[in-house]
């Protein structure tokens, strides 16, 4: 966890409390002296909106770490690059520069894709893995308060393997919908159409999109007839795994416990989202 005076400082606070261990996952550097020592150690291309491609023509003009883009001249950042890069010198300063999204917008696509633990080798395996992807992506449009007519569903091998197969289907609804029963049967039916046996998948995955608002679009007089209570069964399963944990209430399709899932040996502590892994501090 990282905080900082700025949103560029808190962004290297939190890379640097990832990095070094000796942090103890905790970094903030609020006062000019810890500040500069963490920017002096930071190679620029780890700055927050820096990246390679930035980093290596600043590499040219002597912008090795961030503590060089933070005291370089912000005028000739500003004409040798765009505005956004003399102001993220400017954060890295102390000086606020983009300001916090006091509301998030609307999300254009919803993906949920996972590599799995183990290889899947059968049509069964993968389409209990897809529609356990379509109920979680589900769910995130379901709080969006967003309906979606159109359904991605991919599979891949490693591109490693010796004659790698990868396929994309595209599946579309008549009715704008977010009840999860409409987008697993068209991701199974998707699948179906992609799904060559012989090959030994290593991922899996669908995307959501074509975004619409409950109340802004034209309806089908020739659409088939929605499922009665739909929206009242959802509400219900999303309220029953928002409180007692997600996959309480599932489709019989999903498997309680995956053979598949992907392998979190190494999995970072949920000290911000979870209370039985919060940090304890102890004052003197």
């Amino acid at each position: 966890m990282g905080f900082g005076t700025t949103k560029t400082l808190a962004k290297a606070a939190n890379r640097a409390a990832k990095t070094y261990r000796k942090t103890g996952g905790v970094v903030g550097p609020l006062d000019d002296v810890r500040r500069d020592r963490l920017l002096g150690l930071m190679p620029v291309e780890d700055v927050w909106g820096v990246g390679r491609k930035l980093s290596a023509q600043m590499n040219v003009m002597g912008i090795i770490t961030a503590r060089d883009l933070q005291q370089f001249d912000h005028k000739t950042l500003r004409r040798s690059f765009n505005v956004n890069v003399e102001k993220t010198a400017l954060e890295l300063a102390g000086v606020s520069c983009f300001r916090f999204e006091e509301s998030v917008e609307p999300k254009q696509t919803i993906a949920s894709t996972r590599s799995f633990g183990v290889r899947v080798t059968t049509l069964e395996g993968l389409r209990e893995a897809v529609a356990t992807y379509v109920s979680r992506a589900c769910v995130k449009l379901r709080s969006e308060g967003q309906l979606a007519s159109c359904l991605q569903v991919f599979i891949q091998t490693s591109r490693f393997d010796d004659h790698p197969y990868s396929r994309t289907a595209i599946c579309g609804l008549e009715v704008p919908s977010a009840d999860t029963r409409d987008f697993v049967a068209a991701a199974l039916a998707g699948l179906q159409r992609i799904y060559v046996p012989g090959y030994r998948y290593a991922k899996a995955g669908i995307v959501l999109s074509q975004f619409c608002s409950p109340h802004s679009y034209q309806s089908d007089l020739f659409a088939p007839t929605p499922r009665r209570n739909a929206d009242a069964l959802m509400g219900v399963i999303d309220q029953v795994n928002a409180r007692y944990g997600r996959g309480s209430l599932r489709l019989a399709l999903e498997p309680p416990v995956a053979q598949w899932a992907m392998k979190r040996d190494y999995l970072s502590a949920s000290f911000t989202t979870d209370f039985n892994q919060l940090k304890s501090v102890k004052c003197q």
